[in-house]
């Protein structure tokens, strides 16, 4: 057998367990979600939550849809961010805001 067929065989055999795991986690996480996020909306129902709180330490980061977009240069423009969460967070996007 020549190399090729070996390699291309080896990339066939590869791209196949892929797509396998890809179905089964995707059913996977699709029934954990299920299960886990009745229990999460009634508890927004019951605190009566208004906005997802993905991080609690910079006030920018907390709501995203409500973003200030002057927030992380109050200090003054050229302020160092002193949040590791402001580095990853991206500001929000125009059409997700709310009029």
């Amino acid at each position: 057998m020549t190399k090729h067929r070996i390699f291309i065989g080896l990339i066939l055999l590869l791209a196949s367990a892929l797509g396998l795991l890809l179905l089964f986690g995707r059913s996977s996480v699709s029934a954990r979600t299920e299960t886990e996020l009745r229990p999460m909306k009634t508890l927004v129902g019951a605190l009566q939550l208004t906005d997802l709180s993905i991080w609690t330490e910079a006030r920018y980061t907390r709501h995203p849809s409500q973003a200030d977009r002057f927030t992380p240069f109050q200090d003054f423009p050229s302020a160092l961010e002193h949040f590791p969460a402001g580095s990853i967070m991206a500001p929000p996007r125009k059409d997700n805001q709310r009029p």
